[in-house]
């Protein structure tokens, strides 16, 4: 989430607690196929030497690692085993280390980062060595001098084709070939018009249909994902009202994203400490809400989400792992480092 954020902060209100903070090591969370355990204190280092400030994301790796990103600039990248143990670190001094991608190229893996304080995107190996990083498209031509530039993700298409989410920014996802040429972008900042974005904050190659692969995108602004094909064509739009989310996380049949804000009954502004996980089946219906409410239909329509459980604060990412566990990364949350939510 971006820091002092203007647009957020005037219609956030204060929150107010409505149950006491369950006892975690005894409270099972989520719904249906898809409950878990949460370990707080999973993952929990030396403050004094690894500290966070906000931990942003996390990929896992084909070795089982597991990499978060945090814009606290002494180490930007914590590595993790499954069982929380420290297994490395490094930095490259980012202050605003937002999006975090991990991709397969030939037999090895890279990351490919963005820093919402420099609208840097930066593509490095696992050991952190710089080995792309795209131009500014303010400098390239690509929008206006006075425009506003602040990437939050990234996704990396089946022919390499990577495509950045401009969220903070002017609200659209722009389009580069592997080598960082850029090809186009589409979305563009409107609340009322469907094909464009309010806070595009994530974006993921959907590869359910094999034959058939497009992109989901966020639009949190819109308590909505929006599916795209991969040149940029607007196919639909699945609502998830009350959820602010973060950005889609693919794991086999199933959309998981983090909702970094929620409502309040009767009171439809997004508001802090409100957070909860949200997972989608393979029709896009969501089916489970950790630390939220059961969803429910009626007439074919979601009704309303809501912050369930005071387990989370801000939700900004899942990470599934090969056993589908959850890894919980929070933003504005204390400098809390990531809660495992233990499948069970």
């Amino acid at each position: 989430m971006k820091a002092g954020s203007v647009a957020l902060a005037a219609v956030i209100t204060p929150f107010t607690i409505i149950k006491s903070k369950p006892r975690l090591s005894e409270e099972i969370i989520g719904h249906g196929d898809f409950r878990y355990r949460v370990h707080e204190r999973w993952g929990v280092l030396d403050s004094g030497k690894h500290p966070v400030n906000n931990c942003h994301e996390m990929v896992q790796t084909r070795s089982g690692r597991l990499f978060m990103l945090t814009d606290e600039q002494k180490n930007n990248i914590l590595i993790y085993d499954p069982s929380g143990k420290l297994l490395g670190n490094w930095t490259l001094g980012l202050t605003g280390a937002h999006g975090l991608t991990l991709h397969n190229e030939g037999g090895e893996e890279f990351l490919y980062i963005t820093d919402i304080a420099s609208g840097r995107v930066i593509k490095t190996t696992l050991a952190g060595k710089i080995v792309m990083e795209l131009k500014n498209p303010r400098n390239e031509g690509i929008y206006d001098r006075e425009s506003k530039y602040i990437p939050t993700e990234t996704a990396i298409g089946p022919t390499g084709d990577l495509y950045v989410a401009d969220g903070y920014g002017s609200q659209y996802i722009l389009r580069y070939d592997a080598k960082g040429n850029f090809i186009s972008k589409f979305g563009g900042d409107s609340f009322l018009q469907e094909a464009k974005f309010k806070q595009a904050h994530g974006v993921a190659i959907d590869y359910r249909d094999k034959a058939n692969p497009t992109l989901i995108c966020t639009a949190r602004m819109k308590n909505a994902f929006k599916r795209f094909t991969l040149a940029g064509e607007y196919l639909e739009t699945y609502y998830l009202p009350g959820a602010y989310l973060s950005r889609p996380v693919m794991d086999d049949e199933n959309i998981y994203s983090g909702v970094c804000f929620g409502m309040l009954p009767g009171d439809y502004n997004p508001k802090l400490n409100r957070g909860f996980v949200t997972i989608l089946d393979k029709n896009n219906r969501v089916v489970s809400n950790p630390g939220g409410n059961a969803p429910v239909y009626k007439d074919g329509k979601l009704e309303i989400l809501f912050q369930d459980q005071p387990v989370f604060k801000h939700c900004h990412d899942v990470c599934v792992d090969k056993d589908k566990n959850l890894y919980v990364c929070q933003w504005n949350a204390g400098g809390v480092y990531p809660y495992k939510l233990e499948r069970v």
